[in-house]
């Protein structure tokens, strides 16, 4: 059996893969066809296994306010997604570049992009969506597969397409569809405009990922629209499973009052992809929010 989309699992921990994907098999689908990975996740995990170890030594008091060290932290990144392409060797496996969003460059990107495509055989980069992180994305698909995240927009949307002209690699969007939700948007307009945007104009070089997923009833209307890809954190995944998988009805309304629709713009896609607007608000703040977060961690 096979789904509309491919499912991905969203997280940072191995453990949950091999769960998420024994699920599938034993519902009777050929196991999961990816993972997006979060390095600060990773990090966190990875200060509790420490922490376990260091607790009988020392009060967990002074253990939980210590941070881990940058090489600790990418070698444990590291070490967890070779983890998880043994257990999915024949899914791709999202690594995110990591950096200041204040000072980090498309060069810098690039260049971690080509360090953490030797991890493993079935990497994806995972760049951002910005003006640096479009640059990359131009130079580097090239190069190997992308996937550009935090995806607010259909113009970013546009843009990304125009950037990656590669047909060699694999290129994917991730619009993120719950924190649109959060700002009283119905972020899975978002997800239908793209793929409205792409299957009306595009060639299908570029991909959709479904992803900020927060319930069952936005993976069964990505489902309905056919994304190519969802990506499910496990908590989600979980309750799906644990409800034996449901399929949206080829009928399938999606409605959830108190959401306001984000409509269709009438887009081309023959731009070069500095001719579309595709600063947004959520990105800078998702790219902002992501940085914080690490250096919360790491040192």
């Amino acid at each position: 059996m096979q789904f509309p989309s491919k499912i991905y699992i969203d997280g940072g921990d191995p453990a949950e893969t091999k769960e998420a994907d024994r699920l599938l098999k034993k519902a009777g689908y050929h196991g999961l066809d990816g993972q997006t990975t979060n390095p600060t996740l990773i990090a966190k995990r990875y200060a509790g296994v420490r922490r376990q170890k260091t607790s009988v030594k020392r009060q967990e008091s002074s253990v939980t306010k210590e941070k881990i060290s940058e090489k600790e932290a990418f070698d444990f990144y590291k070490q967890t997604v070779k983890e998880m392409a043994k257990i999915i060797p024949n899914g791709k496996i999202s690594i995110q570049v990591i950096g200041d969003p204040a000072s980090m460059t498309a060069g810098d990107m690039v260049s971690q992009a080509r360090d953490r495509t030797t991890w493993i055989p079935n990497a994806i980069i995972k760049l951002p969506c910005t003006k640096e992180g479009l640059t990359a994305v131009s130079e580097f698909c090239e190069e190997g597969p992308v996937n550009v995240t935090l995806n607010f927009s259909q113009e970013q949307a546009a843009g990304v397409y125009a950037a990656a002209k590669t047909r060699n690699h694999d290129v994917f969007v991730s619009p993120f569809v719950g924190r649109l939700d959060d700002k009283g948007l119905n972020g899975m307009d978002i997800v239908s405009n793209i793929l409205e945007l792409y299957r009306a104009l595009g060639d299908g070089h570029v991909q959709v990922i479904t992803a900020s997923v927060r319930n069952i009833k936005h993976i069964m209307y990505a489902l309905h629209l056919k994304s190519d890809v969802i990506t499910i954190p496990f908590k989600v995944f979980k309750e799906w499973a644990d409800n034996g998988f449901p399929l949206p009805s080829k009928d399938y309304f999606y409605d959830i009052p108190g959401l306001a629709d984000i409509p269709y713009k009438e887009l081309t896609l023959d731009k070069q992809w500095e001719e579309y607007d595709i600063r947004h608000d959520l990105t800078d703040a998702g790219v902002l929010k992501f940085w914080e977060d690490w250096k919360s961690i790491v040192s």
